[in-house]
């Protein structure tokens, strides 16, 4: 019997120390938890986003003149109004304080306006608009721009290496038939677009508006044709990043 009561009393006082134990661990353990939620809210409330330098614009006045090359062919026998095509940029175009905002290999886009075909004694001409600036970075911009010539007396060239055209001689420009080497001369419409007289050649190998009026030869804007674009109103396009 004396066995018996001091197995309980010991089982007794076990079962009190282990309770007094567990009293003492679990809740320490509860607010341990309680600490390392606390610490990781502060943690990442601690956090900052970088934020992205804000993008500058700069203004490409209008006159300028942006000097592509065609990226295919174009022909007046086969153009329709509407048809979409494109050139490659060859140098760069800048911003006011001569802020690049287009590097060499930015697409420009342009669009065929009319059309008219090689007839007797009248060459067939082409009519073109340029729409769109594409940078490398795939950032599109909107712009309106006309067919220029490319010849030194047609343009000038400033400090900063922006090209404008001179006064608005430029601004009906249209690739007309000939057989230039380049395969296009420029020209523009003259008399309210009844006629058409002889602008700057591409490339030279004609003389006389009257000799390229003989050969009554379709328009052939070959790939690889370098000619100008001139803004006919100034744009605001964003300094160029890579990224």
């Amino acid at each position: 019997m004396a066995n018996g009561k001091n197995f309980k009393r010991r089982a007794t006082v076990l079962a009190a120390l282990f309770a007094m134990m567990l009293g003492t661990f679990v809740p320490d353990a509860s607010a341990q938890r309680r600490r390392t939620r606390r610490t990781v809210r502060r943690t990442t409330a601690a956090r900052t986003v970088p934020v992205a330098p804000a993008i500058r614009f700069f203004t490409v006045p209008a006159d300028t003149v942006i000097r592509v090359r065609m990226d295919t062919q174009l022909n007046s026998q086969t153009a329709r109004v509407g048809d979409r095509f494109s050139t490659t940029l060859i140098e760069p175009v800048y911003g006011e304080s001569g802020i690049e905002v287009a590097p060499p290999g930015s697409k420009v886009w342009g669009r065929v306006t009319s059309v008219t075909r090689a007839q007797r004694r009248k060459p067939g001409n082409i009519a073109v608009s340029f729409t769109q600036i594409e940078t490398p970075n795939r950032a599109s911009h909107s712009i309106n721009g006309s067919l220029a010539s490319l010849q030194t007396d047609e343009v000038n060239a400033d400090n900063e290496g922006t090209v404008s055209g001179r006064g608005n001689r430029k601004r009906d420009a249209v690739f007309i038939g000939g057989g230039a080497a380049t395969g296009a001369i420029i020209g523009a419409i003259a008399g309210g677009g009844k006629g058409a007289a002889i602008g700057a050649i591409l490339g030279g190998g004609l003389g006389t508006g009257a000799r390229v009026y003989e050969r009554e030869q379709e328009a052939d804007v070959k790939s690889g044709t370098e000619f100008g674009v001139i803004l006919n109103r100034s744009v605001r396009l964003p300094e160029y990043r890579t990224n």
